[in-house]
Parts: structure tokens; sequence; C-alpha cells
């Protein structure tokens, strides 16, 4: 029997031998999704659901096991005659990943194992908006600093990979961001930027907010939507868009800009510089004016404004839920624009619109089924984040996390690590 991932070498065309490594790196990961899907499972299991042989999942148990993504557990017995086997569960504990994220208002460090342990979280308040880039990236890597201490201290050794998360055009590919209306950013490469500040030999990516935090809300779902939208709500205001289970990126890795789609052409000046635009409706800003004008002027860490209007939305003033109604016909308006384009099966509040979702969501779903060419067919559910404010800094170390699941070889075996 070939195996998966194999090549017959009998047959015409085969690439026995030219590719090894890839065909290992495949079945290694094909073994550590088996025993990621099941809480503990035996060799036994994972040669019968994966089609590989008994002795080629024993070889890559071992592998796995040597380099600290699986562990072996207690002794099992299947039915079968003989000496029982030992069942495989994840480990991971020494394995780990950090996700950073810029914000206007604040910067956040989360650091987890494997498993998605939370090893560290760390989230202090700076204005970015008001500081220069590297000014920025200088405490942004003292606080990766101290985050990846925690790490080392907790795993004993370093990290699989570093990820950022950014509220603007991101170009995914050389971790370079080219144009962050929020913080007034343009043509700043941050990969760069925090190798030369960190000095850390491993990966460091780079990609939108919206996009890591939909993949956060992807990645923390036992059944994940396979059409889903994530649309965060802070200062600015983005879409992270994942279609047929994978994220959607466009031709120059530039989707999502829902915020600048212009609604009111004689509105107010967005941060991008022209009139009108989502963001300038549904954005934290305009949400404060609309039902608390009282605390739009003050500086304030967004998730205690998010707080905040929470606790106007519960008191029922009338004109914090004028302000809540308003700003929820606005989302249904930009909703609609994604459903009528994308059909998706979801879209997902974030930020403060997380927060105030039950407040804001029957005005957006009113406007919604008006708006919907297709009508209640293609109206999809609006619903909370899971995560809140950290779902950005959070799939970006899941990001992480995820590619050693596609690449186990990225992890050094732990003799090859103490050498």
């Amino acid at each position: 029997m070939t195996e998966r991932g194999t090549a017959d070498p009998a047959l015409p065309g085969s690439t026995a031998g030219v590719d090894q490594s890839a065909i290992r790196r495949a079945n290694l990961a094909l073994v550590l999704d088996e025993v990621r899907r099941g809480e503990v499972v035996s060799r036994a299991d994972i040669a019968a659901r994966s089609g590989l042989t008994k002795a080629t999942v024993s070889s890559l148990a071992a592998e796995l096991i040597a380099r600290g993504l699986v562990r072996e557990t207690g002794l099992r017995r299947d039915g079968a005659v003989g000496r029982p086997g030992r069942s495989l569960e994840l480990d991971g504990k020494r394995v780990t990943a950090l996700g950073l994220e810029i914000n206007s208002q604040y910067l956040a460090a989360l650091g987890t194992d494997l498993a998605g342990r939370v090893v560290v979280e760390r989230r202090v308040g700076f204005d970015a908006t008001r500081a220069e880039p590297a000014t920025t990236l200088d405490r942004l890597a003292a606080l990766a600093e101290e985050a990846l201490s925690e790490l080392a201290a907790a795993a004993a050794s370093s990290p699989a990979g570093i990820a950022v998360a950014v509220p603007g055009l991101v170009d995914a590919d050389s971790g370079h961001v080219h144009y962050a209306p929020n913080l007034e950013w343009r043509s700043t490469s941050i990969t760069e930027a925090l190798r030369d500040r960190l000095g850390v030999d491993v990966p460091i990516a780079v990609d939108n907010e919206a996009n890591l935090s939909a993949l956060a809300e992807l990645h923390s779902a036992p059944e994940p939507a396979a059409d889903l939208i994530y649309l965060t709500g802070e200062v600015g205001v983005g879409a992270g868009i994942v279609t047929g289970g994978r994220l959607l990126r466009g031709a120059g890795g530039f989707t999502g800009e829902i915020g600048h789609v212009p609604v009111d052409l004689g509105g107010t000046e967005c941060g991008c510089g022209r009139r009108g635009c989502l963001e300038t409706k549904i954005g934290l800003p305009a949400v404060l004016r609309a039902a608390a004008p009282d605390l739009a002027e003050k500086d304030a860490d967004p998730q205690d404004q998010a707080r905040a209007l929470r606790e106007r939305a519960e008191a029922g003033g009338p004109q914090a839920m004028a302000g809540f109604d308003e700003v929820g016909k606005w989302l249904g308006i930009g909703v609609s624009m994604l459903v009528n384009l994308l059909n998706p099966e979801v879209v997902v509040l974030g930020g403060y619109l997380g927060t105030v979702a039950p407040y804001l969501v029957p005005a957006a779903m009113r406007e919604l089924r008006d708006r919907s060419v297709a009508g209640d067919a293609a109206a999809c559910r609006i619903t909370a984040s899971t995560f809140g404010f950290s779902a950005a800094v959070r799939g970006a170390s899941s990001t992480v996390i995820e590619e050693v699941f596609q690449n186990p070889l990225r992890v050094p075996a732990v003799e090859r690590a103490a050498g």
C-alpha cells in the first residue's frame, strides 16, 4: 500500500527520492494533526485514520516527541491481544509563539504554547497616534523583550515565531506597512525594525489586525464557519474576510478596508483624508459622540471607553439609546455591502462593537434585511467576538502556532536545541 504523502517508485513520473524531506514534513504534519484532533490517541488510531503504516506512525511519533510537540501518556489497550500501547497527546510546553499588536491607543503582547495555553499576556496604554513610528517600535520592542523573557523562563526555548498585528495596509510577505491612516504611518518596515531591536533569530511576520482577528475566531471555533467576516471596532474599522475556510487577501494583500468605503459623501472628514467613510459613522469616536458625548474628548483606553458605553446602554438613557440605534443603522448599511458582495455565514463584531453588540445588532439586522438583495436567504448572523479587544494579538500568536502544525520541522529536536 502506498502511504498518504508518499510516492510509489514503480509509478511513471514518481518523485520518490527527489523530495523526501517534503514527504516527511507532510507526514509529520498529518500525524500531529491527528493527535491535535483527538484528546488522547494511540499510534494504532492514527494509522487507521491516516492510511499510514503503524511502523511509519511510530517513527513519526518518535520524531514529534523528540521535537517536544507530542508526549506519551498512560498505557492503553484497544482490545488487542498483547502488550498495551501508549497513547499520544499534544505537549508543546516548550513550543511557544509571541503575538504583538500596535493600536492607536495601546500596545499588546500575548505568548501561547502549542496547545493554545496563554503563557504571558501584557497590555500597556500608549498613544501611537502622537508618537513617531520609531518611538512606537522602540516601546513595542521593550514590551516584546519582557514577554520573550517570560516565555523563555516558562519554555526553556526560543519561540517558534513572532507575529505583529497592525491597523493598516500591510504587505504580509515583506512585513512592510504601506499606509496606516489612524497611526499616520507610511512605508514603514516593521519586520526589519523589530529584528534590529530584538536581535532574535526567529521568523517575524506582520499582518493587518482585522485579518489576524478573523483568524483568531476561525482557529478557536470547534466547528468554524467557512465564510466569516470579522469587523474591528476601535478608532478604525476594518474587515478580516474568511471565505471557503481561507483568509481572502486579494492581489496585493489589501482587502477588507470597509471602514474607508464612502457612505455619506457630505459627511465628516475621515482619518484617511476623505469624507463620509463608514469609519466616521461606526468607529469608536463616532459612537462616543452619538451615545456619550461627555466621554468623546477624553483620552482613554478603548477598552475602558467600551465598558463605559456598555454602562450607558444598560442604564437606558434616551441619548445613549438613540445614539446606539443610529450607529446600529450605519453598521447594518456596512454589513449589507459585505453580505451582498460575499454572502458570509456570520459577521463577527470585535472591539467596542462586540462589547455593546446587544444594543447595535437589532438596528443593524433591520437595515441588513432591507438592503440584502437576496432577502432573508442571505441575511447572516451578526455576533460578538469571542476575544474582544485581544482578538488581533491572539490571532497573531495563533498564526505562528498554525505554521508549526503545518511544518513541524520548524521546531528543532530537543537534543539539537540543547546542543
